[in-house]
């Protein structure tokens, strides 16, 4: 059979200038690969190398490790090894007297304007005494810091300077899936190095309060905080992390949008700080059997497994098991999309919340506080649970029974009741003794005989919803007795 031959889908902007690499007969379809070197050369000059001290005392820093190998080890969370003290330590030496600036780090940046502001990862400053930042004509200036957001990981400096080139910001909603890009940066302090590839996704969940760009861009230690650009010379994002399991590239690398980090810049530098709202709930992912089970539907929205003693959320009646779907009329997707709608809301306003609560939606209003620190939750009780009493109630594999007044107030629940014994389908579900049943497929569960009730009209050739306290923490667990 012939070669296969792919026609390209647009013509490349004159910033990516096509090449053909092989002339082809006449009617039939070209291969056609941009060209960088143009904007490479434009964009070039407006990328930095940015280099950190601190101040580290003898005997207690790092035995002498690269500080690309050590960047990485920050971002990534992974225990950077620590010498003795005790050891290597000349008498009289160790002290305050001694301590001596140390490089602690590599990454990149690019300069947003004229008057040297830059924007770069929060993760590249962090910690740093001391900030150099490097132009491409080898000037090299002392940075201050104006701000870093350690959620979203961005971060900007200052460098006294004028008449410096920038970049220009793209719109990252014109970003597509396979467009190409390309990066610039200083992996392993090599500056201006030139990469490309194409975008691998758009709005990757990672975990991190911002959906990220997934490239196959090549992008390793002390790329980051660099651009990356489509092929208008636009920067459409910041080059942030990478999917590892050796410390080089892989293959998969994420770039926070530029929209998302051009909000926060803006407030690091009129704040120095970012001002998020916060609702006071805890949350997780609705999968597609709760979904299903409590009539939802899709699954979408954010599940709240904790609603914050006397926060914005608890003020306003959001309860433990309802479903957040929609902010202000804006959809919640996933539950990462929640708090970065609630983040974007000014403390103070009054936002509405839709709910799903028992199979029906309700508007919810809030008046939003301000987000100041993460705030880590209580564990659940490791304590035994005492052996059922009379009267206990079993069913679907529980065994249960009522609540004390004073456990009522404890929890901040209006009924439920106790497990005190878990066996068959509740056990597979992963249910436990301590746990407290709030309610069976949306019906609630005042005490042990409204469980029994309840238990006993639930289809048990379908799968079972039931609302479960733990601590803290309230969840759907998905009970199959057919099994």
């Amino acid at each position: 059979m012939g070669a296969l031959l792919l026609a390209a889908a647009a013509l490349w902007p004159a910033s990516g200038r096509a090449q053909n690499t092989q002339a082809a007969p006449a009617g039939v379809p070209t291969i056609t690969l941009p060209d960088f070197s143009e904007l490479a050369e434009r964009v070039g000059p407006a990328v930095v190398n940015i280099r950190t001290t601190e101040r580290a005392r003898r005997g207690s820093g790092s035995p002498e490790i690269d500080s690309n190998i050590e960047e990485f080890f920050r971002r990534f969370g992974i225990p950077i090894p620590r010498q003795d003290p005790r050891r290597n330590t000349p008498p009289g030496q160790g002290g305050d007297d001694d301590a001596q600036p140390q490089q602690r780090g590599l990454g990149s940046g690019f300069i947003l304007t004229p008057d040297g502001y830059v924007m770069t990862n929060a993760h590249v400053v962090d910690g740093a005494d001391e900030v150099i930042v490097t132009l491409t004509d080898k000037r090299e200036l002392k940075a201050k810091i104006i701000g870093a957001d350690t959620r979203t990981d961005v971060a900007v400096v200052k460098i006294e300077a004028g008449g410096l080139p920038t970049v220009k910001i793209g719109d990252v909603n014109r970003l597509k899936v396979g467009e190409w890009v390309m990066a610039i940066g200083s992996p392993f302090g090599l500056d201006n190095t030139v990469t490309a590839g194409i975008v691998s996704a758009k709005q990757r969940d990672t975990g991190d309060l911002l959906p990220l760009i997934q490239t196959d861009v090549a992008i390793n230690p002390g790329n980051s905080g660099g651009p990356l650009l489509n092929l208008r010379g636009e920067v459409v994002g910041i080059n942030s992390q990478i999917y590892s399991r050796s410390g080089g590239f892989m293959g998969i690398s994420f770039a926070i949008p530029i929209d998302e980090a051009q909000r926060v810049a803006e407030q690091l530098r009129v704040n120095g700080r970012v001002i998020r709202g916060r609702i006071g709930v805890e949350i997780g992912q609705v999968s597609k059997d709760v979904a299903e089970s409590i009539g939802l539907g899709a699954a979408r929205g954010a599940s709240v497994v904790r609603v914050e003693k006397d926060g914005p959320a608890d003020k306003a009646g959001i309860e433990a098991g309802d479903v957040i779907t929609k902010v202000d009329g804006k959809t919640v997707e996933r539950s990462g999309d929640l708090p970065r709608l609630i983040g974007n809301i000014k403390p103070g306003s009054r936002s509405t919340l839709q709910v799903f609560r028992r199979g029906a939606n309700k508007d919810i209003a809030v008046t939003v506080g301000e987000f100041e620190a993460d705030r880590p939750a209580r564990r659940a009780s490791a304590d035994p649970a005492p052996s059922p009493p009379q009267g206990a109630k079993t069913a679907l594999g529980l065994t249960v029974s009522d609540l004390s007044e004073a456990q009522k107030k404890e929890l901040r629940v209006r009924g439920g009741v106790k497990v005190d014994a878990v066996e068959g389908a509740a056990e597979r579900a992963g249910m436990r003794e301590g746990d407290v049943v709030l309610s069976i497929d949306n019906a609630e569960v005042a005490d042990a005989k409204q469980f029994a009730a309840v238990a006993a009209k639930a289809d048990r050739s379908k799968a079972i919803s039931v609302l479960v306290r733990r601590g803290d923490w309230t969840n759907y667990v998905i009970i199959r007795p057919a099994r």
